[in-house]
């Protein structure tokens, strides 16, 4: 739908599902794109938003007023293309000012086809969204920005809703390929690719892992065939309730004895793989300042978040397992609303948490969960050899 843009601007028009239009300026491709409308408040990082396979469905809102004045380069890129289904900014950088930018924003967005809208007031679309909950939504400019105001909303209205969506197959590898540990390798670790970003498995190769990424059709046996020292599940985009082949193969390693280590949207499998339920937040979490706390230290930890959905669980206290996996406790939450973030297993090699620790864009706070998942896996594999 989308055709290429020009610095010109135009007319452009954000239609949500209950009727709320924004009128702005053409950003971007020109032409029709519909996704669920969510926000993000980072206040830097937008390339890494973008490239984030996470955002796949989703028409991203930048809270940050100014974007693009860093302009776009090819070391910043999460993965091989912008994956958000639209972006809405307030006041796009006119000027690209910085040492390391290779090309615009602007020139990113056109050359992949994304339809974005800017000048209108994020701030009121946030605290909309915030109000209603995410919501499907349109961005129409060129030739759709003349449709009636009747057949915009019908057509956001047909669009699908993030509910029940599995999308895990739009943004996963088609091939299994590897990275090689750097420096003393102590390792394997197979990684389920449910839109995995660059940055994480660079973070687990200087773990010292032989890093396998396998498409997310891939079976239990086939992960198991290789003998992984370790089992990775990766964020990604959709409902966690739609990928149940995907919660089988957890509890097929876990059975195994395999130690797991899940971030985001392998979060949200380890609570189902245990037992527990999830659900839709109204709104989410998404940006680089999310403040979380890491119950084992009283620590509050500044963190990235990309998420819709959450596991539902108990914050105080242990629980068992329903699935056999012994007992379970939340190892983090978030301060801001309560919403889990991270579980931690008593019994079995396993935890994980919602956000994303590799800081990529954002905060640091939380990159020593790679050293803990090296940790456990060195554990994991000394004591099955003292015991064989």
């Amino acid at each position: 739908m989308a055709t290429p843009g020009t610095r010109s601007g135009g007319p452009a028009v954000l239609v949500l599902e209950d009727g709320t239009r924004f009128t702005g300026r053409a950003y971007g491709a020109r032409g029709r794109t519909l996704g669920e409308a969510v926000f993000a408040t980072g206040m830097t990082g937008y390339q890494e938003t973008l490239t984030d396979p996470s955002y796949a469905g989703q028409i991203v809102l930048m809270t940050a007023p100014h974007i693009g004045n860093t302009g776009a380069n090819d070391t910043d890129m999460e993965s091989s293309r912008i994956w958000v289904a639209g972006f809405v900014v307030r006041d796009p950088s006119r000027v690209v000012s910085n040492f390391r930018a290779q090309r615009s924003l602007d020139d990113d967005l056109v050359d992949g086809g994304v339809v974005g809208i800017s000048g209108i007031d994020t701030r009121a679309l946030t605290r909309h969204i915030r109000s209603g909950g995410a919501m499907r939504a349109g961005i129409f400019s060129g030739d759709d920005a003349t449709l009636s105001n009747a057949e915009q909303l019908e057509l956001v209205r047909s669009g699908a809703e993030m509910s029940g969506q599995n999308l895990s197959g739009t943004v996963s590898t088609s091939e299994r390929y590897s990275l090689p540990a750097v420096g003393e390798k102590v390792g394997t670790v197979a990684v389920l690719d449910l839109g995995v970003k660059n940055s994480t498995l660079t973070y687990l190769a200087e773990r010292g892992f032989d890093v396998e990424v396998f498409p997310q059709s891939v079976t239990a046996d086939e992960i198991l065939g290789i003998a992984p020292s370790a089992l990775f599940y990766s964020n990604g985009p959709g409902d966690p309730s739609a990928s149940d082949q995907h919660v089988e193969i957890l509890r097929t390693a876990l059975r195994s004895g395999v130690p797991y280590f899940g971030i985001c949207f392998g979060n949200q499998l380890l609570g189902r793989a245990l037992g527990f339920g999830t659900y839709k937040l109204p709104f989410g979490h998404r940006g680089i300042n999310q403040p979380v706390l890491d119950k084992a230290t009283g620590r509050v930890e500044i963190t990235a978040h990309n998420h819709g959905f959450a596991v539902d669980a108990p914050i105080e206290g242990v629980s068992d397992s329903r699935e056999g996996f012994g007992r379970v406790e939340v190892s983090h939450y978030g301060l801001n609303d309560n919403v889990v973030e991270g579980l931690n297993c008593l019994d079995i090699p396993a935890f994980s948490v919602q956000y994303h620790p590799e800081s990529a864009a954002g905060p640091h706070d939380a990159n020593y969960l790679f050293d803990r998942f090296r940790d456990m896996v060195l554990a994991t594999t000394a004591n099955k050899e003292t015991h064989a």
